[in-house]
């Protein structure tokens, strides 16, 4: 697949999905087969690994494939799709990402706390990587939706209870609320301040998790998520 340089991430991570997609559908990615590695995914289509990983969440919210930690992604298949599933066209309006953030709200909370009581060394790593790509993403001048999500994931995963891991898959990148939006390939300086602060907010969930004060944890969640849905209001009623 050829890549043009004045494509976006989100693009390149949407033309991925259909490729990946389609060897699924075709047979040639078989129910329990293991995805290629990152790396391997990255030279053949010569994308980046943002865009890989914005990819196998979008193909998680469809449920095509599933990821295990520290395993790798595997097939699902056709058939196994969630019942439970956020469509895109339930993110069209800020009523309807206000509603998503309300929902977050309430399972991310409660996820952070457990994971600040159950999380391992490892479990840690992944969050400060996913921290750190965020940072970097921002710094180039670029958003960070893919690493954004991923550290939400990570801290599910840092429950160490499948169930909040496998919703938020199942749920997937869109509901971080700027993934809905078409975005400059060059954030302006406004937005990457902007950017910035939010980082700061995970960096207070993860310092949390780190001290293992479940309490913390929660109250840090909880700020993030309520000024992330208080900054929707605030546009749905300046756009009213």
């Amino acid at each position: 697949m050829q890549t043009s340089p004045r494509r976006k991430p989100r693009t390149l991570a949407l033309a991925l999905v259909d490729s990946l997609g389609e060897r699924i559908r075709s047979g040639h990615l078989q129910t329990g087969d293991k995805l290629p590695t990152e790396a391997a995914i990255m030279g053949e289509f010569e994308v980046s690994r943002t865009v890989v990983r914005e990819a196998i969440s979008k193909l998680q919210a469809s449920g095509l494939v599933e990821t295990r930690h520290g395993i790798g992604t595997f097939v699902l298949g056709l058939g196994d799709t969630p019942g439970f599933k956020i469509a895109p066209e339930q993110f069209n309006t800020l009523r309807d990402v206000i509603a998503v953030l309300e929902l977050r709200i309430g399972l991310e909370t409660e996820a952070a706390g457990l994971a600040a009581q159950r999380r391992t060394d490892t479990n840690l790593q992944a969050m400060r990587q996913a921290l750190d790509e965020v940072t970097a993403a921002v710094n180039a001048g670029r958003d960070a939706v893919a690493a954004d999500f991923q550290f939400h994931l990570e801290i599910a995963r840092a429950t160490q209870n499948s169930h909040f891991s496998d919703l938020m898959a199942t749920l997937g990148s869109m509901i971080i609320p700027r993934a809905r939006l078409e975005l400059p390939d060059d954030i302006s300086e406004e937005r990457r301040n902007y950017l910035r602060r939010v980082n700061g907010e995970h960096e207070s969930i993860y310092d949390a998790i780190v001290n293992q004060d479940p309490d913390a944890a929660r109250a840090a969640m909880r700020a993030h998520l309520a000024n992330s849905r208080e900054r929707r209001r605030r546009a749905q009623q300046e756009a009213s």
